[in-house]
């Protein structure tokens, strides 16, 4: 087992990568705003991962061998970014729905997210280097 393949580990790097699409995606959404007949798209990252922690049971994979042992753990995947795109609403005459404040708020909110995910990584990364380097 490497010191970078903790879920822990995965489930930042998976967060990183969602920021970067989800910044993707926002900036796609701002250079369409008067595009007509444009449907703004969104990333869903946090709210897969907060529904699968919700199911989640202990980590640690039990082995089975009577049918009376009790079974616990899994070993789940983290779950990647998903794009969807609004066509229910309609923002303008030309049916576009892309609201420029909206994207704003979403990209700095997406920065935050980005930053602080990053903070943690470089935090972790440190105390693995630190516990091996012995200092």
């Amino acid at each position: 087992m490497g010191l970078l393949n903790n879920v822990s580990f995965q489930r930042l790097q998976a967060g990183i990568d969602a920021a970067n699409k989800r910044q993707s995606v926002l900036a796609n959404n701002v250079a369409n705003n008067d595009t007509p007949n444009f449907k703004r798209s969104d990333v869903s990252f946090e709210s897969l991962l907060r529904q699968q922690e919700s199911g989640l049971k202990s980590t640690l994979n039990a082995k089975i061998s009577d049918s009376r042992h009790f079974q616990f753990g899994s070993a789940t995947a983290v779950p990647s970014a998903v794009v969807t795109t609004d066509h229910t609403t309609s923002m303008n005459n030309n049916d576009n729905n892309v609201d420029m404040e909206r994207e704003m708020a979403l990209s700095a909110e997406n920065q935050l997210r980005y930053n602080s995910y990053v903070h943690l990584l470089n935090s972790d990364i440190t105390k693995m280097r630190t516990a091996v380097e012995g200092r």
